[in-house]
């Protein structure tokens, strides 16, 4: 196996289980030790990763990831979460979507909706400033896509910038969707990336109302940049209930809690 093919393989471990250790990379790839060493510090040099003592976990903010890794993380709530939040669109509804692997999976869930196919004209609109979520809608034929300018982050396919926050500022969107790398009770909704946060909340404050999809590993985390305070959230989406504090917190703000059903692995 090539060096690439194996640093694809470790960073997919690492984004499911956090951490690999020397030795685990030495056995799931028939390497020496000291192969196993020389990826890690391919990685660390990368800053997709952080050493520790016999091996690697997660950088500091896993978020930042890639997101063909950050995908694997809790998939199956992500999905579920999908397709809940998809049920809440209507035809003929603008959409924002902003990006991150749970409002893709959302989106996924968006372009299954036989019931948004309509006889005439536009089934439903999504505007969107994420890459991957646009490759995936342009060949829908009930999705009338828009897609923002702006600067493409290769670590998240979003685009962002003046172009994209420009953009938002000169429409009227029914819902947004807005995935998030922390959901705080002081703090509210934050992401790792300042220019993210900004050009998301020009979607939100857009937007008639706001939902946020997130599993419950956000929970009770606060990433760098702040998105929006909980006042300015409609709904959650989650696959499970927050905890005491955070729950308090948006029940105090009237946030709407939604919890998806589980759906099945298969």
């Amino acid at each position: 196996m090539r060096q690439q093919q194996r640093l694809d393989q470790i960073l997919a471990t690492i984004s499911t289980q956090d951490r690999i250790s020397v030795e685990e990379i030495a056995d799931l790839f028939g390497t020496s030790l000291a192969t196993a060493r020389r990826d890690l510090s391919v990685l660390t040099d990368q800053g997709l990763v952080t050493r520790t003592h016999g091996g690697a976990i997660a950088v500091a903010s896993a978020y930042e990831l890639p997101m063909a890794y950050r995908i694997a993380r809790n998939a199956h709530a992500k999905r579920a979460i999908g397709a809940t939040a998809a049920a809440l669109v209507s035809p003929g509804d603008v959409v924002g979507l902003t990006g991150g692997t749970t409002t893709s999976e959302l989106g996924r869930a968006l372009a299954a909706r036989g019931d948004l196919v309509p006889k005439i004209g536009t089934g439903v609109t999504v505007m969107t400033n994420a890459l991957n979520i646009a490759y995936e809608l342009a060949i829908r034929p009930h999705v009338k896509l828009v897609l923002t300018g702006g600067v493409a982050r290769s670590q998240t396919f979003e685009l962002v910038g003046p172009i994209a926050a420009a953009t938002l500022s000169d429409v009227v969107i029914d819902v947004a969707f807005l995935g998030v790398d922390g959901l705080d009770a002081e703090r509210g909704a934050t992401t790792a990336d300042d220019a993210e946060a900004h050009v998301n909340h020009r979607m939100l404050s857009s937007a008639r109302r706001v939902v946020v999809v997130a599993d419950s590993t956000k929970f009770d985390h606060a990433a760098f940049a702040r998105t929006c305070s909980l006042e300015e959230i409609d709904t959650l989406v989650s696959d499970a209930e927050p905890g005491p504090a955070l729950a308090e917190a948006l029940a105090r703000a009237d946030v709407e809690v939604i919890v998806s059903p589980p759906r099945s692995r298969g």
